[in-house]
Formats: C-alpha cells, structure tokens, sequence
C-alpha cells in the first residue's frame, strides 16, 4: 500500500481533544466554570468583560506616566536679561519671535534663575517667588495674564 495525502493520519497522541463545556459526563453540574458569576454564564469570552474595563480607569504607577495637567514650560530670567533691552515689555508675542517658548504653547512660566539688571515689564501665566522678587528689585513690572 502506498502513503498519500488520502491515507495519511498523525502521529498517535500528536492531536489533542478540545474540552467540551457543558456537556454533562465527567465534568460535573457546573462544567469547569465554577458555580454563579458573570463568568459562569453563556456568551461570556474570557478576560473582554471583567478585567479590561477596570484596566481603562487606573492610573499607571510608573512607567512614563503623563499627568493631564503638564507643567509650564519654563523661562529664566538669565535668558531675559540675554535677550530683551531695558524698559521693553516682554508678552507671548515677543517669547515667541526670540524663539524661546514654541509658537505653539501659549502658557509660560518665568523661573528665578540668574541675575537681573534690566527694568522689564513681563506678562506670564506663572511666575516663581524668587523671579518675582527679581524683577520688582530692578524696577520692573511681574503681571499674570
């Protein structure tokens, strides 16, 4: 007799029965599902009901969370002192012509890092206590938008 595609069976033990749920027999009056629940019950496929829906609503602990809330980007005074003259009123508008703070983002945040000599007047959404104090020592202005 010659083997062909026809006549060809797998190697004895090479195939493996699927469970059959709910069938009766040997399994018991639950079937392998348990006793009560959502999962005990018909049209129920695995983890899609329960567990995907409370992993949605958590926060990640680590890993690159990023909060709703952003920070402002920041500007330090050291880079007003580098870039603006004396008595100019600093606004967005000005920020974003120098190329400090992207045309995009339109809320910034003005840091006490450096030594200022210039009387400024600047506009921001956010100011540091430390960059307040230094612009109201020289004689400027800090006003919040």
């Amino acid at each position: 007799m010659s083997v062909n595609l026809s006549n060809i069976a797998p190697a004895k033990g090479a195939t493996k029965k699927r469970k059959e749920v709910g069938r009766g027999g040997k399994r018991g009056t639950y079937s392998g599902r348990g006793m009560k629940g959502q999962r005990s019950r018909s049209g129920v496929s695995g983890l899609k009901a329960l567990g995907l829906r409370q992993m949605l609503l958590s926060t990640p602990k680590a890993r690159g969370f990023r909060s709703i809330h952003p920070k402002l980007p920041a500007i330090n005074i050291s880079l007003l002192e580098k870039y603006f003259d004396n008595g100019e009123i600093i606004d967005y508008k000005k920020l974003a012509q120098k190329k400090l703070i992207e045309k995009g983002n339109k809320q910034y945040k003005i840091l006490g890092s450096g030594k200022l000599t210039k009387k400024l007047t600047v506009f921001a959404d956010g100011f540091s206590a430390s960059a307040k104090s230094a612009i109201e020592a020289a004689g400027g202005k800090a006003e919040l938008k």
